[in-house]
Formats: structure tokens, C-alpha cells, sequence
């Protein structure tokens, strides 16, 4: 028999078969006889825990043994000894036994570096566990001090099992478990530990030191203490790292790097010396892997910016930032106030050292030489690393030429990738020198002629490029003649190619930057096969699930394209493929796997990008609008809308007020995305009646638009600049809507009604409903933004506890949106939660937001950071150094924006205490009465309208009363 205690007390026969027990007092005595089996356990112990009431009988236990012995029919002995009784069976015959086996062996593997064993015997051990331990032993006694030892030996081996699972790297998976284990025991501090690192190994560094926060408070309110010193030092380790999100990094090499070591050497010893160095070279000669070498040499961090796909110069700031893995535009996407993405790339650029590589710069040598040139000069800890067929231009310019493989360097390549097609083959050197020489040495002109070797003897090759290009006496050869060569080798490569092989590497060249093997097959009309064997033949390369083209065959492969007159089809495949991707992952990404979705469309980026553009160049209008609007989701939770406001402004300009049938939705979504733009206040004016007639048809009556998202960006638009009352009304009229987001932004934005005419329940109600929904989806955007609401409501009533909770739930939340700007907003605020009790608590908040906004560029953002780091050097008694912090955020807070007029009556009200300090009545007067004017708001008294900014009650009476 098999017995279980973890949880009801149960018994199984040996073929697996429930064995009935009876009542409570027989499981009960069952149970305190399987707590140590095969040890004897008093009489009266076990009568007190099992006789009526607690009372002890004896004969009332002799009776419940006997029952037992027959329940278990003879399968398990109960003895009789001396005063007590026992229950003769092994420790594995019972769970908890085998429990403990389990747990010990999964800890001594964690401890001797084995995770993977750890984890299966651990899992295997916490499998066992059906309920609470001991269950029917619940109101008794003799089973509280038991039952507690078995569940902290539960508690220890989830905490052993999670960390097995965080060393190989399941960071992601245990974050929710962690949560809610933490929730249910807060002041176990591995439980945090264990979920500051999950959360930092999945880019959350914020998140994880508000872990830390909140176990600190729970420490000092519960228990009067510290952090133990283990914890404390985790979240000084995180401290001290970096909280950018990664930038990209150089492409990973799939082959050896062959004949460049001491080229490597060089130009790292040049860039020592030199903030800009430009690779020149024809195309083919190996300009992108001797930039990627060079930066994986570097100690510093490196930033790999691919230029090749890019076609539209005005969108490089936008394209530079999302290298750097940063947003163009904070959570609230409908910021008049915002920087451009200039603005925004040279902040952030400003204080950080930096190797940026721009790969490709040619077809933008212009534009990209100005960029460098203006980054160069603002940005001090920057290098740049440019590759290019020509310079840039620029003054401080180094140029390195690289120039073919010399001869033994392109008969190793060469050898190195024959015998990656063919495995023994063995090289004439001779021979392989004359193939080499005739392909000028050009790198990539040797890879395609020798991934040939498949097919063909080294002989029947030598003989064919001969004839194919005619090879002069070897002698100097210019970049143009070399030029030639390469397109030479491509065209005879693609002479090789069977016709299927043929279509789908013409049609490839349509993707800007690479695909997966099922949009590949599916725009280009082929399957697996041929594009497995176009990368064979070094057409095509793959890594990662993707496969990509260079840009030297691209080129190529696009003239053949047009060529064969399908151009125009190939072009609509690619836009309609990529807009039923759009389509299927709009609605995943208002849901619980945001993330993942995310991530997906910003790898497709580069590729919508380039769809939009054809379409708009084509005068596809209608294709244009339906891409822009089915991407419109992505683009405002990604913050990446303004790299496509110069496509949305042309669409805008070739439609004008125009709204194509059917498409009235997309047309009012292109109006929200062109108002990104540099230029996007102008186009909003022009727009917005025609794009809210649209949008009102959408979604008025029993009519459901598609793309609820807008919604949300229309109110925050119309709130900044339009019809506030208007789209309030038609956003806030779908709260009965049957879809659970659209339903939960109705609720959000219907809330600010009740909160305008000053019943904050109500409103608190209305975001309640709107978090909830949220919530359920396990969405973040929409979360993070009525959570924030929320938190100042709360504020406002004096719940500094509860706001202080709701701030950290959307910091969480923000942080995993990589919106670092509004990350540096919610610091600021939960340090002004914190400043009048715990200064110092403030004071790392503020110090902390101030280093978000400097990598987000944010200058609004670093500006409210400095206004509170001048409340807490003020409350030093510093007044010198807090007028300095005053002044420097007042050049930088927009006093039209709504989130920073809380933040400028706040600067305003700190340079007039610091005036009174002096004794500056008159000074001190102004400043109060700039205050005032700033923060009045139409139809309110100033209390109120300084109440509604979420200001505390002393600032209030101090700018009212003067």
C-alpha cells in the first residue's frame, strides 16, 4: 500500500485503487501514525487526537484501531506496542517520506552545480503534494507542529526547484509563481531574491528593485527590521547595472572570420585615436564582417545599426533609436510636448560611451554623415564605426580602405567554405590561387564560387569562371573594375540556378531585411527546399529561423525582378502577406502575451516600413491605409509611430479630407499616426474633423470598428488639442461592448468625466472597473496607464500606502514595455509619495528616475527627476545647490502639457521658499503667483485645480494663500 498524508489522508492499493477509510477519527488516527511510520505513538496522544472532542478514550481508540485494521485489510500492520501503537511501513511508503527523499537529493544537486537533476527531483518531489499537509489533522493539536515543519520543507524546495530553473535560464516562466508565492509570503526574503533575479535576467532591472521596496517596507512595518544582508546586497548589485534596454548588437557570424586578424588590430588602433572611422570598399570586399569583428573586440558597448534596408532618410533618428532599443514617445503617445526623435537620440547619447556601427551608409551618405557629425559633437563618449562605399564626408573623418584578401588569406577562405560543401575536399593550392585571382580576391565572390563546389570539380569550376569573365593579367585593379568582377560572379552564380530556384531568389528581394521560411515561401511562391538550397549556394544566408539576402545580391535579384515584369505582384504578396500577420496579431497584443507579440512585429518593422513606402509610392492608397491601420496597435504600445508619420502625412496629402469607402476607420488612424510627425500638430488641425466623422461612424451605434486601440489615442488627442467632450462621449459609450479591452478603456476614459466634475469615487470606480479589466487581459499598456490614474487618486485622499502600491504595479508594468520615460514619471511620483516620511527613500526614487530619463533621452522627464532631487536638497538645508536643480528643470517642463504642471507649480513653489529663505518677500510673491497662474485650470478655483494636479495640501494652501 501507498499512503498520503500531503493533503486529505489517503490510501492506495497496489493497483492504484483508493482504499476507503471511513470517518474523520479513523483518517485523523491514520494520519498521526503516518507522520514518523513504523515509530511507535502514545495511547493517549493518539486518543487526544482522534477521540470525541479531544477527549481521551481508550476505548474509544481501541475501536477506531481495530476499524482501521480492517479498512487496510491486513495490507499494512498496526502493532500494539507497549503503551502505543505503530504503523509498520517505509518512509517512501508514505509521500512525505518520499517527499523528503526527494527535496534532499534535488538540494545536494543545486549545491554540486547539477540544475537539470535538481529540477527533476524536486518537481518530482513537489508533484506529491495534493492540498495542505496533514489536512486532517487541521483542528488538532498534535499535527500544528508537524504540519508546519512539512510545509517550510515545501516552501524550501519550490525556492530550490526555482532556482535550478533561473540557472537554466527559465527566467521568464517562474515570474508569475514568484509573484505569487511573494504575495502570500512576504517577508520570505529568498522569494524575493529569487524574483528580482528572474525579473532582471528578463530586462526588468526596475521591476526587481521595486520588489526590493516593497519587501523593506514589509520588513520595518511587520517585523521593525532590515533586509538581511544577502538581499540588501543583491539590490546594491542591481543598483549599479545598467537599465537600457540592450541595443542591437553585431550580427552573429555563421562562418570563420578568415585573413583580417591584424586588419581587426589596425582599426581598433585607429578608432583609439579617432571618433570616427569610415570602412570604404566595394561592395562584397568585406566591409560588414570587419566592423562586426572589430566591435566584438571592443570593451566598450556597441550598437550595431543596419542601414541597408532603410530607404527613407528623414526617418534616421527614429531608426538610430530603435537600435538602441528605445522609444520614440512615452505610454502617453499624444504628448504635444514631446522631443522629436533627434532630440530624443542626442539626450540619450549624451552622457553614455558608445561604439555605434552604421553598416550600408551609402545610398544615405548625406544624410547619415550629417547625423554623425551632430551626434559626434553633443555626445562625447560616442564612437562611430561606418561602413561605406564612399566617405561621409565629415570632418574628423579617419578612413580605413578595405581592400581584397591577399592571396594565402583567399585560398584559406576559399578552402574553409569548399569544405564546408564538401567535406573532403582537398585543395590544389594552384589552382584554388588561380580561382581566387580571377575573382579579384573579393570576399563574397569567393564564397558563391566556392559553395559551387557541390556540384562541380575544382577543375570544371576554374574553367567556367574563365570563361565567364575573361580574366586579364593580374595587375592593379580600381573598385570599379572589382565592382564588375563581383557582379560577374552573382550573375554567373544565378546562371546556375534551376528556374524555381531562380523565382524565388528575384522574388526574395523584395523583404528589406530578411524572413521566416513561411512568409519567404509564401511571397515568393516556392517551398523549403529551394530556399534550403539557395543558402547552399551562398544566395541566400539563414540564422535564427530567418532567412536574408545581401545587399549586393539584392540588388542584383531585384533587377531580375523587374525583368521578369513581377515586381508589382511580388510587391502586393509581401504587403498582403504582412498585413494578414498584422491582422491575426493585433488582437494578442491587448492580451496577456504582449511581449512575445512585440517582439515579433519589431523584427517585421523594417518590413512594414518598406511596405508602406512601395504602396505610397505606387499609389496604392488603400493598401497603404490597411497596413497602417492594422499596425497601429504595435506602433503607439511600441512607441514607434513616428518613423511612419512621414508615410501617414503623404497618404494624408494624396486623399485629403477623401475617406476611401470601407476604410474610414484606417483613414482616422493614418490622421493619429501622421500627428506624431515633426510637422504633426499642423496635420492634426487639418485633419481631425474628417478623421472624427469617420472614426464617430466606426464605432457609433451597434457598429464595431476594428482597431479599438485608436480609440483610446483619439480621446488622449482630442484631450491635448480637439474636441475633448466629443470623443469622451464616443469612447466612453462602449463600455457594454462585448470585446474585453475595447469594454476597458471605455471605462478608463469615461472615468475622467466624474473626475473633472469633482467626484473622485466615482472616478476611482471607473478606473477600478478599467483596472480590473485590464488586468484580466494581463495587458500592460492600458494597465500602466489607469494604474497611474488610480495612484493619484489615491494620493489625493491621503492613502500615500495604497498609491505608493498602485505607482509600483505600473512601474512594473512600464518597465516591461521598455517605456524608460514613464518609468522616470512614476519614480518621480512615488518619491513625492515618500519625501515627507522617508526622505531618503524619496531621494533614491528621484535619483533613479534621473538616470531613466538620461538613457530614455527624455528631457521632461530627467527635468521633474531634478525637480525633486531640488525638494530634497532643499529640505537639506542646501538652498544654493536646490535653486540650481529649480532652475534646470524650469528651462525643461512644457507648461502646456497636463503631466508636467504638477511638476511646474512644484519647481515654482521651490524657488519661492528658497526667496522667503533670503528674504526675498517680493521674489518669493512671484514666484507663488507664477505658481498660481500655471496651475489654474478653466471654471476651477485654484485649491481645486491644484488639487487636481495631485499636489499635497500644504503646497496647496501655500500658492492659494499667496
Amino acid at each position: 500500500m501507498h499512503f498520503g498524508i500531503l493533503g486529505g489522508t489517503q490510501v492506495w492499493g497496489d493497483d492504484g485503487a483508493l482504499v476507503p477509510l471511513g470517518g474523520p477519527a479513523r483518517r485523523a488516527l491514520l494520519t498521526l501514525l503516518l507522520i514518523r511510520p513504523g515509530e511507535a505513538v502514545p495511547a493517549d496522544r493518539l486518543a487526544e487526537g482522534t477521540g470525541p472532542d479531544g477527549a481521551p478514550s481508550a476505548h474509544a481508540l481501541q475501536s477506531q484501531v481495530s476499524r482501521l485494521r480492517a479498512a487496510l485489510a491486513g495490507a499494512a500492520v498496526i502493532e500494539r506496542t507497549g503503551a502505543g501503537y505503530r504503523l509498520l511501513a517505509d518512509a517512501d511508503d508514505v509521500d512525505a517520506g518520499r517527499f523528503e527523499r526527494l527535496a534532499a537529493e534535488g538540494r545536494v544537486a543545486l549545491r554540486e552545480g547539477d540544475a537539470e537533476g535538481a529540477v527533476t527531483a524536486l518537481r518530482a518531489a513537489l508533484r506529491l503534494w495534493r492540498g495542505p499537509a496533514l489536512a486532517d489533522l487541521a483542528d488538532v493539536e498534535q499535527g500544528r507542529a508537524p504540519a508546519v515543519r512539512l510545509e517550510e520543507l515545501r516552501l524550501t524546495a519550490l525556492e530550490d526547484r526555482i532556482e535550478a530553473e533561473l540557472i537554466l535560464g527559465e527566467h521568464r516562466a517562474v515570474v508569475p509563481e514568484l509573484r505569487e508565492l511573494l504575495g502570500r509570503h512576504p517577508l520570505r526574503e529568498r522569494f524575493a531574491a529569487l524574483l528580482m533575479r528572474a525579473l532582471f535576467a528578463d530586462g526588468g532591472q526596475a521591476e526587481a528593485l521595486l520588489v526590493y521596496e516593497q519587501v523593506r517596507s514589509h520588513l520595518a512595518e511587520e517585523l521593525g527590521t532590515d533586509p538581511s544582508a544577502e538581499l540588501a546586497a543583491l539590490h546594491r548589485e542591481l543598483l549599479t547595472l545598467d537599465p537600457t534596454p540592450a541595443p542591437i548588437a553585431p550580427p552573429a557570424p555563421l562562418t570563420a572570420f578568415v585573413g583580417r586578424c591584424g586588419e581587426v588590430t589596425e582599426v581598433a588602433g585607429l578608432m583609439r585615436v579617432a571618433r570616427l572611422v569610415t570602412l570604404t570598399g566595394p561592395g562584397g570586399v568585406g566591409k560588414t564582417r570587419l566592423a562586426a569583428e572589430v566591435a566584438a573586440a571592443t570593451d566598450d558597448e556597441v550598437c550595431f545599426v543596419e542601414l541597408g534596408p532603410l530607404r527613407d532618410p528623414r526617418v534616421l533618428p527614429q531608426t538610430l533609436l530603435g537600435a538602441l532599443g528605445l522609444r520614440e514617445r512615452g505610454l502617453h503617445a499624444a504628448d504635444p510636448g514631446g522631443q522629436g526623435a533627434l532630440d530624443r537620440l542626442t539626450a540619450a547619447l549624451s552622457g553614455r560611451t558608445l561604439l555605434m556601427v552604421l553598416d550600408n551608409c551609402e545610398h544615405l551618405v548625406e544624410e547619415t554623415a550629417v547625423l554623425a557629425a551632430h551626434l559626434l559633437t553633443t555626445s562625447p563618449g560616442l564612437r562611430v564605426l561606418a561602413t561605406s562605399r564612399e566617405p561621409l564626408g565629415v570632418i574628423g573623418e579617419h578612413l580605413h580602405t578595405v581592400r581584397p584578401l591577399d592571396d594565402a588569406a583567399a585560398v584559406e577562405l576559399f578552402t574553409d567554405r569548399a569544405r564546408a560543401v564538401r567535406r573532403a575536399f582537398v585543395p590544389d593550392p594552384e589552382a584554388v590561387r588561380r580561382v581566387c585571382a580571377a575573382l579579384d580576391n573579393l570576399p563574397l565572390a569567393i564564397e558563391l564560387a566556392a559553395a559551387r563546389l557541390r556540384t562541380l570539380t575544382l577543375e570544371e569550376l576554374a574553367d567556367r569562371l574563365q570563361d565567364r569573365l575573361g580574366v586579364a593579367a593580374r595587375g592593379s585593379r580600381t573598385a570599379d573594375t572589382r565592382h564588375r568582377t563581383l557582379r560577374s560572379v552573382v550573375a554567373w552564380s544565378w546562371d546556375l540556378l534551376d528556374p524555381p530556384e531562380q523565382q524565388a531568389a528575384r522574388r526574395f528581394s523584395v523583404f528589406a531585411a530578411g524572413a521566416t521560411t513561411d512568409t519567404a515561401c509564401r511571397v515568393c511562391g516556392t517551398d523549403d527546399d529551394t530556399l534550403v538550397a539557395l543558402a547552399d549556394k551562398s544566395l541566400l544566408e539563414r540564422s535564427a529561423g530567418r532567412y536574408r539576402m545581401l545587399a549586393t545580391i539584392r540588388a542584383y535579384a531585384a533587377e531580375r525582378l523587374g525583368e521578369a515584369g513581377e515586381e508589382s505582384d511580388t510587391h502586393a504578396s509581401h504587403a498582403r502577406t504582412l498585413l494578414e500577420f498584422l491582422r491575426t496579431t493585433e488582437p494578442l497584443l491587448r492580451g496577456r502575451d504582449q511581449l512575445t507579440w512585440l517582439d515579433a512585429l519589431s523584427t517585421e518593422q523594417p518590413e512594414l516600413l518598406a511596405a508602406v513606402r512601395r504602396a505610397v509610392g505606387a499609389g496604392e492608397l488603400r493598401s497603404a491605409l490597411e497596413l497602417l491601420g492594422a499596425a497601429s496597435t504595435y506602433l503607439w504600445i511600441r512607441g514607434a509611430a513616428e518613423a511612419f508619420a512621414v508615410q501617414a502625412v503623404a497618404v494624408l496629402d494624396a486623399l485629403g479630407d477623401d475617406v476611401p469607402d470601407g476604410l474610414g476607420e484606417e483613414y482616422a488612424l493614418c490622421v493619429l499616426l501622421a500627428a506624431s510627425g515633426p510637422d504633426g500638430r499642423r496635420t492634426w488641425r487639418r485633419h481631425r474633423e474628417a478623421a472624427g466623422r469617420a472614426l464617430t461612424a466606426a464605432w457609433s451605434g451597434t457598429d464595431s470598428g476594428r482597431w479599438p486601440a485608436g480609440l483610446l489615442q483619439w480621446m488622449m488627442h482630442q484631450a491635448s488639442d480637439g474636441d475633448a467632450p466629443a470623443a469622451h462621449a464616443l469612447v466612453s459609450a462602449q463600455r457594454d461592448r462585448s470585446e474585453p479591452w475595447t469594454r476597458a478603456v471605455a471605462h478608463y476614459v469615461a472615468a475622467y468625466g466624474p473626475l473633472g466634475d469633482g467626484d473622485h469615487p466615482a472616478a476611482e470606480q471607473g478606473f477600478r472597473t478599467a483596472a480590473e479589466g485590464f488586468r484580466a487581459l494581463g495587458e500592460r499598456w492600458g494597465a500602466a496607464l489607469v494604474l497611474d490614474a488610480l495612484a493619484g487618486l489615491a494620493g489625493a485622499r491621503g492613502a500615500r500606502a495604497e498609491a505608493a502600491a498602485l505607482t509600483d504595479e505600473a512601474l512594473g508594468l512600464a518597465e516591461e514595455l521598455g517605456a524608460l520615460e514613464d518609468c522616470a514619471d512614476l519614480l518621480v511620483n512615488r518619491g513625492d509619495l515618500r519625501v515627507a516620511a522617508d526622505p531618503e527613500a524619496a531621494r533614491a526614487d528621484y535619483a533613479r528616475a534621473a538616470e531613466y530619463a538620461r538613457r530614455a533621452g527624455s528631457e521632461p522627464a530627467l527635468a521633474a527627476a531634478r525637480r525633486g532631487l531640488a525638494d530634497i536638497t532643499l529640505l537639506d538645508g542646501d538652498t544654493a545647490a536646490a535653486r540650481e536643480l529649480y532652475t534646470r528643470a524650469l528651462e525643461r517642463l512644457d507648461p502646456h502639457w497636463v503631466k508636467g504642471i504638477g511638476n511646474r507649480v512644484r519647481t515654482l513653489a521651490g524657488l519661492a521658499r528658497i526667496a522667503q529663505t533670503a528674504g526675498d518677500t517680493a521674489g518669493a510673491r512671484t514666484w507663488y503667483r507664477e505658481a498660481a497662474e500655471s496651475a489654474a485650470l478653466p471654471g476651477r478655483e485654484l485649491p481645486e485645480s491644484l488639487r487636481m494636479l495631485g499636489l499635497p495640501e500644504a503646497l496647496v494652501e501655500a500658492v492659494s494663500r499667496r
